[in-house]
């Protein structure tokens, strides 16, 4: 396989027919009708004002066989003059005004991609890397763009070629004859390169993909790299997928650059057979030395766009296949399909899991026969081993995940039948590791809530630890975070995601807590914003802090995605079961009895 042996089809890639292609690109520039007439008018002038200037040109041959005055002759220089100016002045337009159509199907492209990859659920960025999704989104989109554009171009050559075929037979129908001969030769050539073109360019953009996800994950995880001392083993890995990217698109290069030299060949050979035969025919008197002029000069302003239309159905594959890559990403199914898209009232908060399966793949089964009721406002902790479900369980009740048996329902509804969007604004979640967009704390804070006032968000602020918190930051609220957060500690960040939760006001809440250890100080703090948050809603904990677990009004405790034990800390305990192991292993640690004893050892 070698070095293509990386660049497979994503499960979601499908193959279109040209026709399906052209006929959804078509689609895109129907809005854009007016403009498209307006240009398709300065293309026909700009190709009859090219194709006229030959035919100028010839008219001053022929009158040097008579003596031309002065005035004639300046009178065919104006008009050459002006048919060149006429060129130049419609395709300034046609060029402006086409480029502005294009960035707008472009731009409706990329914004129809993105929102197909916005709205995918997590399973799809489970499965398929975001380096090369975004590779869709933007290489592939410009390519399209690129491919549009030569259309634009070889249109106005078709057009050209039309009116210098009517010139030409006009001139000398029987010359016209002789070139027409070659014109299937031309057009089979480049359709003996079209297949081949279509497979390189596929392989060069599914490269250029891989590029783009190393570069993705390596700077994603390049604390990580330096802290291991990586830094090699990361340029190494990038330096395989970059010279696989090399190799790939060299083959393509060397395609594509084939295919016009191989044309020219045919078409040089044309010419030199109708320069003997046009040659004859002048000594024989058949036809004039100005006739034989305008065809010779015809003949190349024919034969270069006849080149260019032969060559771009070759060409024609890099734009094809990059609208393939990014319709296939268009149309991939979602795994998260809603029934319905009903309006959600203000919500209660009542969640019940009814005898539900679930599994992320075909051999990883999490959730078997599961049944949960939570009442609406009741604090529910969730513990248990690494795989035991807990985490399953939160992204089920977020829809961000389909399961594929039994029901969950919302205050008695089904799920599935809410519009999501509307659901999601009562749906509050932090996870484990907050992730916080560049910006300031305060754009942090109002990302779910755009309209929250300046002093809305004090008042809050304020609640947590008398607004002590702010002080560690040190512009406030209007301190700079840094992407993903990455300026602020671990706990400055999990009270500004906090925070974010306690500005929005939702009915259901979501937390996994943070693992990591933070100073008592801070973790006081978090336990503070977290009680505001729990007093108003139906909450959902994974819980990793002691505190969290006793504050549930009832515990749950997972083994292999069902439930084993359930009740309030104390009354496990006395079960002296899975509970109270886990307690012992990963809980008691916190306590301030194991502190004191601690102390006295």
């Amino acid at each position: 396989m070698g070095f293509f042996s990386n660049l497979a089809d994503e499960a979601y890639d499908r193959k279109y027919t040209d026709k399906e292609l052209i006929k959804r690109i078509v689609s895109y520039f129907k809005p854009h009708r007016k403009n498209l007439i307006i240009i398709t008018f300065f293309l026909v002038l700009t190709a009859m004002a090219a194709a006229a200037i030959p035919r100028l040109v010839s008219n001053t041959v022929k009158e040097l066989d008579s003596n031309i005055s002065l005035e004639q002759s300046l009178w065919l220089g104006a008009m050459v003059v002006l048919a060149g100016v006429i060129v130049w002045g419609a395709n300034w337009i046609r060029r402006r005004m086409t480029g502005r159509v294009l960035a707008e199907v472009v731009f409706k492209i990329r914004a129809n991609a993105f929102s197909a990859a916005a709205n995918h659920d997590l399973s799809f960025y489970d499965e398929f890397s975001s380096g090369r999704i975004v590779s869709r989104i933007t290489s592939d989109t410009r390519e399209f763009g690129n491919v549009v554009t030569l259309v634009a171009d070889l249109t106005n050559q078709f057009i050209q070629v039309i009116i210098m075929s009517v010139a030409l037979y006009m001139q000398e129908p029987h010359l016209l004859g002789y070139l027409l001969i070659f014109l299937p030769i031309v057009f089979l050539a480049a359709i003996g390169f079209r297949k081949w073109a279509r497979v390189v360019t596929r392989r060069g953009m599914k490269a250029m993909g891989n590029v783009n996800a190393a570069i993705k994950e390596t700077i994603s995880g390049i604390s990580v790299a330096k802290n291991y001392r990586q830094e090699q083993m990361i340029y190494d890995e990038f330096e395989d997928s970059n010279l696989s990217s090399f190799k790939t698109n060299m083959t393509r290069g060397f395609v594509l650059s084939l295919i016009f030299p191989s044309l020219n060949t045919i078409a040089g050979i044309a010419i030199a057979v109708m320069v003997f035969i046009g040659g004859r025919e002048v000594a024989l008197g058949i036809v004039t030395v100005a006739s034989w002029f305008l065809f010779l000069q015809s003949m190349d302003r024919f034969f270069f766009p006849v080149l260019n239309l032969s060559a771009f159905w070759t060409q024609l594959q890099s734009g094809l296949s990059a609208s393939e890559r990014t319709f296939a990403l268009m149309d991939s199914e979602a795994k998260v399909i809603q029934t319905s898209s009903d309006g959600v009232p203000q919500l209660k908060g009542e969640i019940e899991f009814c005898d539900v399966d679930f599994r992320y793949t075909e051999q990883e089964e999490i959730l078997i026969n599961f049944d949960l009721k939570i009442k609406a406002q009741e604090n529910l902790a969730l513990v248990g081993h690494t795989g035991a479900g807990k985490s399953s369980i939160a992204k089920l009740v977020a829809r961000f995940y389909e399961f594929q048996k039994g029901k969950v329902l919302i205050d008695g509804s089904d799920i599935r039948s809410f519009d999501l969007h509307e659901y999601r604004k009562q749906l509050g979640i932090v996870s484990q590791t907050p992730f916080l967009f560049s910006g300031t704390a305060a754009e942090n804070i109002r990302y779910a809530r755009p309209e929250a006032s300046d002093g809305e968000i004090m008042e809050l602020a304020n609640k947590i630890g008398n607004g002590e918190w702010l002080e560690t930051l040190p512009n406030g609220l209007e301190t700079e975070v840094g992407e993903r957060g990455g300026m602020l500690s671990m706990g400055q960040r999990q009270l500004v995601s906090l925070m974010r939760v306690l500005v929005q006001k939702p009915t259901i809440f979501i937390l996994d807590e943070a693992t990591a250890s933070i100073d008592p100080f801070t973790e006081w703090q978090i336990q503070q914003a977290l009680n505001l948050i729990l007093q108003d809603t139906t909450s959902i904990l994974i819980a990793h802090r002691l505190s969290t677990v006793k504050a549930a009004d009832r515990i749950i405790v997972l083994e292999n995605g069902g439930i084993i034990e359930e009740g309030d800390h104390d009354k496990l305990m006395k079960i002296d079961g899975h509970y109270a192991e886990l307690y012992n292993t990963y809980f008691r640690h916190q306590s301030l009895a194991y502190l004191d004893e601690s102390k006295t050892l």
